[in-house]
């Protein structure tokens, strides 16, 4: 049972936000030290009446004893006294019986009282005095000890509270930038003070954490600015010499080597514009041409045009905002890594405002479905050869114009999924024609 009830409180505890878990630090400091002092003032109080009450007791003891000496009576009315009490506690009793003066402290009975007794000639003279005011007093004092226990404890909770509630937002405010920059917000920072620069507000650890990400997502932007600025200058110098080698390639005589050369210069024309769009995306400067048509319309030009097999929405057509020509971006590059890395069919419908492309190959690998595209990589070698642009440029697109791009494979019988999920517009939202 007890093992049971520390488990259970280990999870609880385990599962409280780092907040709670820091503002009930110095509550539970507060608790302890307040219940340290109660004690000791209540243990220290107690002793102090228990002291006074016997020896309050012993003094009407000896009064008594001497005015029983005087007059051979004794008188209980007063002072509680009396020979052989019928109430004396028995052990005082027996004490007295064996010749010693004693006393005997009772706070917590119903009727706290305090007695005395010694032996005189065969007899047990005693007197006893009462507690009530006593016992009262201590329990006024016990409750003033937990109330103001109470408030210290709560001033303690939410002192702790406000500390923890600060460092809280800090640290929540970094996780969030450190999101966005993982999103992609490369210029995302962990803001400080607001004259000074990001991540200065402070000298503790917390600033020093926000310094950090901030210091690192500024190395991360040059780093990614920098291999961005290299794909496109790379990109635009490989086109002149390109052109050139196009151009004389045409002025070879007919033949197979002829055909071989002219093939890999346009693998290497197509790889060099798919790397200037990659550069184009990366640099976020283009602005989308939205306008309102039906998907399936668009769709099925695209893919008439592409030679595949193309299923319409088997209903009425949807309406979405969308770039004409950066929608027939996407379709071009999910066709061609179908047709590429799986196997036919290749199935090209529309559902709503979902463009969905599938094939029947082996699907996507799992480090492509975990970590998205990524370029110059096709993630598994049964996908065969390629420079993974065609994903990346289509991933780009769909950004670029609002839409969400998700994959997957087919639980069934496999094939890699693509679904492109498109902003839904109504038809009267279309301008008119020119």
């Amino acid at each position: 049972m007890i093992r049971r009830s520390v488990r259970r409180l280990r999870t609880f505890v385990a599962g409280l936000s780092l907040r709670w878990k820091i503002a009930a630090l110095p509550a539970a400091g507060a608790a302890l030290v307040a219940l340290a002092i109660g004690v000791l003032i209540h243990q220290a109080r107690s002793a102090q009446v228990a002291g006074t009450a016997r020896e309050a007791a012993v003094a009407e003891l000896y009064r008594v004893r001497q005015l029983y000496e005087l007059t051979g009576r004794v008188d209980p009315r007063d002072t509680g006294a009396a020979l052989d009490a019928a109430d004396l506690p028995p052990a005082l009793a027996a004490d007295a019986r064996g010749g010693n003066r004693n006393t005997y402290l009772d706070l917590s009975g119903p009727d706290p009282a305090v007695w005395a007794a010694r032996p005189v000639g065969d007899h047990v003279l005693s007197v006893r005095l009462p507690l009530g005011a006593q016992r009262a007093e201590i329990r006024e004092l016990d409750r003033n000890l937990v109330v103001w226990g109470a408030l210290v404890v709560a001033l303690a909770a939410l002192g702790g509270t406000a500390v923890a509630s600060r460092l809280s937002r800090q640290l929540r405010t970094a996780a969030a930038t450190a999101r966005r920059i993982s999103d992609g917000e490369l210029d995302a920072r962990i803001s400080g003070r607001p004259d000074g620069p990001p991540g200065t507000s402070g000298k503790d650890e917390v600033a020093e954490l926000s310094a950090a990400v901030n210091t690192m997502a500024a190395s991360l932007q040059r780093r990614i600015e920098a291999e961005q600025r290299f794909t496109a200058d790379v990109a635009h110098e490989l086109r002149t010499p390109l052109t050139g080698l196009q151009t004389a390639a045409e002025l070879l005589p007919p033949g197979r080597p002829t055909e071989l050369v002219r093939g890999r210069v346009a693998v290497l024309r197509t790889l060099t514009e798919d790397l200037l769009e990659v550069a184009r995306l990366d640099s976020d400067t283009e602005v989308p041409d939205l306008v309102v048509r039906p998907l399936g319309t668009l769709v099925a030009s695209a893919t008439a045009r592409l030679g595949c097999p193309f299923a319409g929405p088997g209903g009425p057509d949807t309406y979405v905002t969308t770039d004409v020509r950066r929608l027939e971006r996407i379709v071009t590059h999910l066709v061609a890594n179908a047709r590429r890395h799986g196997a036919d069919p290749v199935e090209v419908r529309v559902e709503g405002p979902r463009l969905v492309v599938r094939d029947h190959g082996p699907g996507f690998p799992p480090a492509l479905l975990v970590d998205g595209p990524q370029r110059f990589r096709t993630g598994a070698a049964e996908r065969g050869r390629g420079t993974g642009l065609g994903l990346t440029i289509a991933f780009g697109q769909a950004r670029a114009i609002g839409a969400e791009v998700e994959l997957f494979n087919d639980p069934d019988d496999g094939g890699a999924v693509a679904v492109v999920t498109l902003p839904r517009a109504q038809p009267q939202d279309q301008p008119p024609e020119d």
